[in-house]
């Protein structure tokens, strides 16, 4: 059996990197690593390796590096060139990620949480198993949310089939 990877950190877009990082920090305490910082094509060396990822199309972007307590990352972007723009709707059926997960022992005072940061509450709180209680949110830049009482493998581990 092959080892797992530790997961590391994960890229968000949003339209305004200070609002981004105010949201993330300041409405739900992750740390600040560093930034925000602006990158062109033309900076050594990220510029290079960021024009690799992206493309020629890409001139440049504002970042900023955050951290949960456990050390998980999440990088916010701001594309200035070109500009980020925002679906009107959440995209789900495209490929890739479509949410985030946050753990919390009480989902809803983390929902009342990102709603007083300007996100939404999208659906109601759920109770998927006992002891463990979910609800979808949206952060105020449309990036879905999900908030969960346990721990991914607490919630999963030792299920038939991934359900009980």
């Amino acid at each position: 059996m092959r080892t797992a990877p530790v997961f590391n950190h994960a890229g968000v877009t949003v339209p305004d990197l200070d609002a981004g990082i105010a949201f993330y920090q300041g409405m739900l305490g992750l740390n600040l690593l560093g930034g925000p910082l602006e990158i062109g094509r033309e900076d050594e060396p990220f510029g290079e390796v960021l024009g690799d990822i992206f493309g020629p199309r890409w001139a440049r972007l504002r970042v900023a590096f955050l951290s949960t307590r456990e050390g998980t990352g999440l990088e916010l972007f701001e594309f200035v060139r070109p500009a980020t723009v925002r679906p009107d709707e959440v995209e789900y059926w495209r490929t890739g990620p479509f949410h985030l997960c946050l753990t919390w022992p009480d989902v809803s005072e983390l929902a009342d949480r990102i709603v007083a940061g300007g996100g939404k509450q999208r659906s109601k709180v759920w109770t998927l198993f006992p002891d463990c209680d979910v609800v979808y949110c949206e952060d105020p830049f449309g990036t879905l949310i999900e908030v969960s009482s346990r721990s991914f493998e607490r919630t999963w581990a030792n299920r038939d089939g991934g359900a009980a």
